[in-house]
């Protein structure tokens, strides 16, 4: 056999491989969503646990600057999204069907991996350990509410009762297969979220209700204010796993799957703006800087509705752990086959996926701090992966025109999300450690 051959026999060897672990791996083994899986995924993707913490936010950063930033934010980053909708198909005949894959066409093999890899699962990783402490809290707020007169049960307890759920859904194979998991989820998010701003609506303005600065002093003005950028950041979370849900949409030259993934993705923002906008303004309007870094702990009456609304939280907070964990298990997964040469199947699958499961629930009942950690995650990788490595990927693969419209939009979304990276951070690692000086380890 001549060398040309043998190369040739091998890059064939190779491809057949992974095609053979693609169609095993979750993200792309089935390829047939409707446009409106899109939707529903997009939606359960980024209204989440962020909604709740806005009204929190606008109390650190002011009635303009608040309401600014947000409205920047939900432009910054449907613009983002259409870039990572328009690139996933740029090749013809190729898809990039993963973020890192993305990454590694802009940047090169090696380099595209360190760039993105890290990002994605601090943003997917941190999200899934956010979202136990959220279930967690819902749950106990159920709890509490429906039993006032009950035995305390501490935090701990219900973030493993919240954790269980995820033991057996986390083992349903693809994306497509928690399509009704994350229909529910959606819905509960709409329904909690209008919830959350008619019950303040009822609730009335509270006495003597103060528009002003949390903080005594500028130093905790200041970093109340950048905490809350990560907080605003953290809310707009869908793209770390857009790609992945384009992946599931069927794809041909004359019917590409960025026709239905933007329809779907139009609609999911929508829904976001008359999620967030309302909760927002009207949970700060109500409440001023008195408001909790959930909004539902600060409504008390009337009960069964703050009840019913925790209970949609915890519905929908599975559904969108279940979202961001899978483009995990497919790394992993990957990663255990291709490296480690072990045979894709349901023993590899269950112990991987029931050892995350395990570790982002053992990280949520460790460090439950909420809030800290909105601001932290939202800053700290969120605002990268969000906000403008989707732009610098765009002006390396595209390479637009100097000071034309797109390399000066790229780069404004670039600045906005450096901003965010660097200032987000400082602020809930101060929240954090503030709130942990009353904390007892698994309390």
């Amino acid at each position: 056999m001549e060398e040309g051959d043998f190369a040739t026999s091998k890059q064939e060897i190779r491809a057949a491989r992974e095609k053979s672990l693609n169609d095993w791996l979750p993200v792309t083994s089935n390829r047939n969503a409707k446009w409106w899986f899109s939707a529903f995924h997009n939606v359960t993707a980024m209204v989440g646990a962020g909604v709740l913490g806005l009204p929190y936010a606008m109390s650190e950063l002011g009635w303009g600057p608040g309401v600014t930033v947000m409205t920047l934010s939900w432009i910054v980053t449907l613009y983002t999204l259409w870039q990572m909708v328009e690139m996933h198909e740029m090749v013809a005949g190729k898809r990039f069907d993963r973020y890192h894959e993305l990454g590694q066409h802009a940047f090169g093999d090696k380099l595209g991996l360190w760039v993105v890899v890290p990002q994605q699962l601090m943003v997917e990783v941190g999200v899934n350990i956010v979202y136990m402490v959220t279930g967690g809290r819902s749950l106990k707020k159920v709890h509490d509410t429906v039993c006032p007169n009950c035995k305390d049960i501490r935090l701990t307890f219900f973030i493993m009762i919240f954790g269980s759920v995820h033991f057996f859904l986390s083992h349903l194979p693809s994306f497509n297969s928690i399509t009704a998991v994350s229909v529910a989820a959606a819905v509960m998010s709409l329904s909690y979220s209008t919830i959350a701003w008619a019950a303040s609506v009822h609730k009335g303005v509270v006495p003597n209700v103060d528009y002003g600065s949390r903080a005594s002093s500028g130093i905790g003005r200041m970093f109340g204010f950048f905490g809350a950028l990560g907080d605003v950041a953290f809310a707009f979370a869908g793209h770390n796993v857009v790609l992945e849900i384009q992946a599931t949409i069927p794809s041909t030259p004359g019917k590409p799957s960025k026709k239905p993934m933007m329809k779907g993705v139009i609609i999911a923002y929508i829904v976001v703006a008359l999620c967030y906008f309302p909760v927002a303004i009207i949970g700060y309007w109500i409440f001023g800087n008195s408001v909790e870094d959930n909004i539902l702990i600060s409504l008390q009456k009337p009960a069964w509705l703050v009840a019913m609304a925790n209970a949609f939280v915890v519905v929908h907070v599975i559904g969108s752990y279940q979202v961001f964990a899978m483009p995990v298990f497919d790394m992993m997964e990957s990663w255990l086959v291709l490296n480690m040469n072990l045979k894709p199947s349901r023993m590899l699958r269950f112990f991987t996926r029931t050892s995350y499961v395990a570790l982002t629930m053992l990280l949520g009942m460790s460090f439950p701090f909420f809030g800290g950690l909105l601001g932290f995650f939202g800053g700290f990788a969120f605002a990268p992966t969000t906000y403008f490595l989707p732009c610098i990927m765009w002006l390396a693969i595209y390479k637009p025109k100097k000071f034309g419209f797109s390399w000066l939009t790229n780069w404004f979304c670039i600045i906005v999300g450096v901003i965010l990276m660097i200032l987000a951070p400082i602020g809930a690692l101060r929240q954090i450690i503030l709130q942990a000086k009353n904390y007892r380890f698994f309390s």
